[in-house]
């Protein structure tokens, strides 16, 4: 566990006793609930990746700003760190105090944006720790302040220069969906964003429009995004980060289609369970549909399992958990794995049916139909490259049986 102090009232660690006490005893319905009243304190939760982000106070306050406090610092040490397990936050505790001590100041966020801390904090590589070892000084922080803290614009690093000035814009969108057991699409929505490599000489003035954002919901920007722009006419206008950034978040409603179908289909009497599943296009999109997964947990009651497939791998893990890996979807034939199942002594049919996660990919397309209508950029007078992307991945999407 790593404690930071932010505040002039420290705040006594049997808090933390409490919390782990109600997250062992009831661990799933607790780990979903954001925010805690305690007896003494409240409390604000992020789980990510299996590491808990906590934070308390004993005063009423906005939860959505603790919230999202705690997403940035778990984004920051993602980015800084190259993932987030234990044993990277155990190999850079050193960074993560000095991240932590400039992202807060006295219980208040102060200095959040990735490229500003970037350039207070080095971010660790191995020259870093071999330097560390041979001189002693385990400290990255930087002796000055970068010029953008004083600026308006806190994002932006100051007065940036290029050879080449481009700037690319990506959609990234997971598709959440749920169908039940008679294949009938019971929820199907995007959570998509909008992310930003910039690399623009000077203070660029953008803005970027759609041809139908009409469609979206739940919008969440980056704070360079002039918000007064939107609401009257749906144009984000924005000066980017230096780098790379996401300018907004988006959520649409209400899909009909899935590009995929999963099918499975399970029949069991005496004592064993025949287990069919099959897997194909629904809908085409125009672009290929790769990394295609199916998972699914094996119920207690099984003993064993022998599936096989015409397409793919399966592997059956230690803790029961079925993976069939079937990578892109051949045009010539149905990829479908089958097998038999083995109940345990007793049992003459299958009462718990399993959920099977659905894993896709497709480059090139957004699945909610958003489009870029145009990216223009203003106050600056040089010609810039601009490219646009789209990805769709799964997200939450099961199918039930």
């Amino acid at each position: 566990m790593l404690e930071k102090q932010l505040s002039g009232h420290r705040v006594d660690r049997s808090i933390c006793a409490w919390f782990w006490d109600k997250a062992i005893s009831q661990p799933d319905s607790f780990k979903q609930q954001p925010v805690i009243a305690s007896p003494t304190h409240y409390l604000f939760q992020v789980l990510r990746e299996g590491i808990t982000f906590l934070a308390c106070t004993q005063v009423e306050m906005p939860p959505l700003m603790a919230i999202e406090f705690l997403c940035r610092v778990a984004d920051v040490l993602n980015d800084y760190l190259g993932g987030l397990n234990e044993d990277l936050i155990k190999d850079n505790f050193v960074i993560v105090y000095e991240l932590l001590d400039e992202m807060i100041d006295n219980g208040f966020p102060l200095t959040t944006e990735l490229n500003i801390l970037q350039e207070m904090i080095a971010p660790p590589n191995i020259v870093s720790k071999v330097l560390s070892v041979v001189t002693g000084s385990s400290s990255n922080v930087s002796d000055s302040l970068p010029g953008a803290t004083a600026s308006l614009v806190p994002w932006r690093t100051a007065d940036p220069k290029y050879a080449n000035n481009e700037i690319y814009v990506d959609l990234v969108e997971e598709m959440d969906a749920t169908i039940n057991r008679d294949g009938v699409l019971v929820k199907c929505e995007i959570n998509g964003e909008v992310q930003v490599n910039s690399h623009i000489t000077g203070l660029p003035d953008l803005t970027l429009s759609f041809k139908n954002p009409s469609i979206l919901d739940d919008v969440r920007f980056h704070p360079c995004v002039r918000y007064r722009p939107w609401e009257s006419d749906q144009i984000l206008s924005f000066v980017p980060p230096d780098g790379q950034f996401k300018l907004m978040s988006y959520r649409v409603r209400k899909l009909k289609n899935t590009p995929i179908y999963v099918k499975p289909q399970l029949t069991s009497e005496g004592g064993t369970c025949r287990l069919s599943v099959l897997v194909g296009i629904r809908n085409d999109p125009g672009k290929t549909i790769d990394s295609v997964t199916v998972e699914f947990q094996l119920p207690s009651c099984i003993l064993s399992a022998d599936l096989t497939s015409n397409h793919g791998v399966v592997n059956i893990l230690g803790n029961k958990t079925c993976s069939w890996s079937i990578g892109r979807i051949p045009k010539d034939k149905a990829p479908s794995m089958s097998g038999t199942l083995v109940l345990e002594t007793g049992l003459e049919r299958l009462h718990v049916f399993p959920t099977f996660q659905v894993g896709f990919r497709i480059m090139g397309v957004a699945l909610s139909g958003l489009q870029i209508d145009k990216l223009d950029l203003k106050t600056v007078p040089y010609r810039f490259y601009k490219g646009f992307r789209a990805l769709t991945r799964a997200g939450e999407f099961e199918v039930r049986s």
